[in-house]
């Protein structure tokens, strides 16, 4: 009977993408959401659903879908509801 070796993996850690991690600037619409101090993306999108959550904003039905009160709604584009993957198409605009 033969035996097989098991290849071990080694154990490396994920390198975080720089370009996620480089601070953006954020627009004037944004900032009245999240603040207007320069954060990487990833930072934008925890501080937006922290926002919501707060707020209450996430759909009761469909949980996929975010209603826009009046600072969102700038944000979306005059848009009432959009989806969460919409949304964060839509942020990327206000970020330089």
């Amino acid at each position: 009977m033969a035996t097989k070796k098991k290849a071990k993996k080694k154990a490396s850690k994920r390198k975080p993408n720089s370009a996620f991690m480089k601070p953006m600037k954020i627009s004037a619409t944004l900032a009245e959401v999240i603040g207007d101090k320069p954060m990487p993306r990833t930072e934008v999108t925890k501080k937006l659903w922290a926002y919501i959550k707060r707020k209450g904003l996430q759909d009761k039905k469909n949980r996929r879908m975010i209603n826009g009160d009046d600072a969102l709604r700038a944000v979306f584009g005059g848009k009432k509801q959009v989806s969460m993957f919409e949304m964060t198409k839509l942020v990327s605009k206000h970020l330089k």
